[in-house]
């Protein structure tokens, strides 16, 4: 399987190819640096196309016909000249039943699509946010994250309006879905799930809240629901330090996932297990470390490193509750629930391999 995405540099494709990579799935970038021919060349050599590729704030109005319709007009008569029924799938917006350019450029796009008879996805988004959104472009949610990560002001004309929010990884997971099959082409203005109503005015509470925690002695904020955390996961990207990579691991255990780090609030990662893993086992001689489990069931053990008393705590998604490991203390964290679990850990420094001060010691 090899894809397409066009767009590859903007916020989506971006988030693609990161899952991409993930499954080992081959892919072909294009973005306004590649040429006609390059396109050309992309969709004879795939199987799949990603069509993210668009404007939403152009300098002119004419922006959204020659980079949203024409580029998606150009792309279908590619395909149908290769001969070769590549599913195609669209990323359109909730704009395209609006009567503005932006909106009738999609609807435009979204006939183009539909009306190929080619195998089509065709999707309206509405206020994706997420980790690498442009403030003052992807979504209000992205400008929120941004100004309130750097003390910046936000405008509020009226804080009780609700706008419908998706995240990105919700709609990464249903592009390969389609890509894998799983999903079936349609003829049919398709969405995706699940949608987030927020209002403005509880959106910057709630982000304002998530700063103000991170910089208390607390770090991690009480997270009541799978919406509160995509926000906290997205505002830490804008709230940490430029210089730093977050790194992400995947095995049968689960998945181990770096979301924030700073040279003076530490470090706060993801862990999400399988029921039954069981991780840790270690000890630090100077670093410290919160755990708070947000979903599942998790038992936390931990002893002293010249002591045969093991403490147990449970924590449960359903009510919160923090356990700080000290130093000197050896630990782990099992998942003995029934499902899957998410753990968030803070630990008071950055994580480096050359100085880990990580010492394998069992309960």
């Amino acid at each position: 399987m090899k894809v397409l995405i066009t767009g590859a540099h903007g916020f989506m494709g971006k988030h693609l190819i990161k899952k991409l990579k993930q499954y080992g799935i081959e892919y072909f970038s294009f973005d306004v640096e590649n040429t006609d021919s390059e396109l050309t060349h992309f969709v004879d050599s795939c199987d799949f196309i990603v069509h993210f590729a668009g404007v939403m704030r152009p300098l002119s109005n004419e922006e959204f016909y020659n980079s949203n319709f024409n580029l998606s007009k150009k792309l279908v008569d590619i395909i149908k000249r290769s001969n070769r029924n590549i599913p195609i799938l669209l990323a359109s917006s909730t704009q395209a039943t609006l009567d503005n350019d932006y909106g009738r450029t999609k609807k435009m796009c979204e006939d183009l699509v539909l009306n190929s008879g080619l195998p089509c996805y065709v999707f309206r988004f509405t206020n994706a946010f997420g980790k690498w959104g442009k403030p003052n472009y992807n979504s209000v949610a992205s400008t929120f994250f941004y100004n309130i990560a750097h003390n910046l002001d936000i405008y509020i004309r009226d804080p009780n309006y609700v706008i419908h929010f998706i995240y990105i990884d919700d709609i990464i997971d249903t592009v390969i879905k389609c890509i894998n099959g799983e999903i079936s082409p349609s003829k049919n203005i398709l969405s995706i799930t699940p949608v987030h109503d927020c209002t403005i005015g509880h959106l910057a509470d709630l982000i304002r809240y998530f700063k103000k925690t991170i910089e208390s002695d607390k770090h991690l904020p009480i997270i009541n629901d799978d919406f509160e955390l995509k926000l906290f996961i997205s505002f830490c990207d804008y709230f940490s330090d430029e210089d730093h990579s977050f790194n992400y691991c995947v095995d049968s255990r689960g998945t181990f996932e770096e979301i924030f780090k700073s040279k003076k609030y530490g470090q706060i990662s993801i862990n999400k297990a399988y029921p039954g893993v069981l991780r840790g086992g270690h000890y630090h001689t100077y670093k410290e470390e919160i755990f708070q489990t947000i979903k599942g069931k998790c038992l936390v053990r931990t002893r002293e490193i010249n002591s045969l008393k093991v403490e147990k705590n449970v924590m449960d998604g359903s009510f919160q509750k923090q356990i700080h490991i000290l130093p000197n203390k050896t630990h782990d964290i099992q998942n003995v629930g029934n499902t899957v679990s998410i753990t968030l850990i803070w630990i008071s420094e950055i994580y480096s391999e050359e100085s880990s001060d990580t010492y394998k010691m069992d309960i």
